[in-house]
């Protein structure tokens, strides 16, 4: 075991071992140090806020946002090391669902059309995950590959622990992308953040006034499988991680274009309702990587580093 695997193993059983209060403490003051001393995650954060907030806002108020979207990352990693300790009911209660939300994937699951969720990084992504196989609905996802290696497979029992079924992005006996097609028609659940692209063969849309990549996956499934598509918005209250979802969103049909016009337009609505979302809690996005295509500087365009969880993410 490696040192990198070793810390994320002693994470996990001493945050599940202190009392709460004595661990969210201890994750607010290393929230708040970050915040002071910087570094390249910090300057880009900042920079991705200042993208969503715009250029008005005063620097003395974005740098009280950049700290509590440091307090809030910290909130997802404490929550995430607790989640497999936590019993059915206590996964039920620790996060809400906007009841409208409830509804629709209730029926969607019931009447075996599934449905596609787009999701920002944002909130407690792993809850909702938790949320949607506590209360019984059949869920599936993707999760990017990690170096090293047994970080990645840690990950994997983490969250197949949580009652996910979590498909490789590369290496598993068939594509991602025909398992999420079978397993939305038998009625599965299939969220996929999908505000960051990581193939380097997203596409292209407009976010906060500026041109980004994001993953084709949420679009291309509900054209192929005429499963109904939400975007969701994901943020923390005191005592929840919340969630609310929009749709189902518009699909084009073949009469607007061939297939790859119409994903695009179709990713270009998921982008138009995430940077909703995310402006209306962007203390609550944990976009801490370059995330437009005119960005540089700050240690722009590095390799992400291990300490950043991996991320459950669109499969082409």
């Amino acid at each position: 075991m490696n040192l990198t695997e070793l810390g994320y193993v002693a994470g996990w059983r001493l945050v599940r071992a202190l009392p709460r209060p004595v661990v969210a403490a201890a994750f607010r003051a290393g929230a708040d140090r970050a915040h002071r001393s910087g570094g390249g995650g910090t300057a880009r954060l900042r920079a991705n806020l200042r993208r969503v907030v715009g250029p008005e806002l005063p620097e003395v108020e974005l740098d009280d946002l950049l700290r509590r979207g440091l307090r809030s990352y910290a909130r997802y990693w404490l929550e995430a090391f607790r989640l497999p300790a936590l019993s059915r009911e206590q996964l039920l209660a620790g996060f809400r669902l906007a009841p409208e939300g409830v509804d629709l994937l209730a029926a969607d699951v019931a009447a075996g059309r599934g449905a596609v969720v787009a999701l920002p990084h944002s909130g407690n992504w792993d809850a909702a995950g938790a949320w949607v196989a506590a209360t019984g609905w059949p869920i599936t996802t993707v999760a990017e590959r990690l170096k090293p290696e047994a970080i990645y497979q840690r990950f994997l029992a983490f969250r197949r622990g949580l009652g996910m079924e979590i498909l490789p992005t590369q290496g598993g006996d068939r594509p991602a992308f025909d398992v999420l097609v079978d397993r939305l028609r038998a009625g599965a659940v299939v969220p996929l953040l999908a505000d960051r692209d990581l193939s380097a063969r997203g596409i292209e849309v407009d976010f906060f006034g500026g041109r980004t990549r994001m993953p084709a996956g949420p679009a291309l499934l509900a054209l192929r499988t005429g499963a109904p598509l939400y975007v969701a918005s994901l943020w923390y209250e005191p005592d929840a991680a919340c969630a609310s979802i929009e749709g189902p969103l518009p699909v084009p049909g073949e009469d607007s274009g061939p297939l790859d016009q119409r994903v695009r337009a179709l990713t270009q609505r998921i982008a138009d309702r995430l940077a909703a979302g995310i402006a209306r809690h962007p203390e609550d996005w944990h976009m801490l990587q370059r995330m437009w295509l005119d960005q540089r500087g700050t240690g722009d365009g590095e390799p992400r580093p291990v300490s950043t969880p991996p991320a459950v993410t669109g499969p082409v």
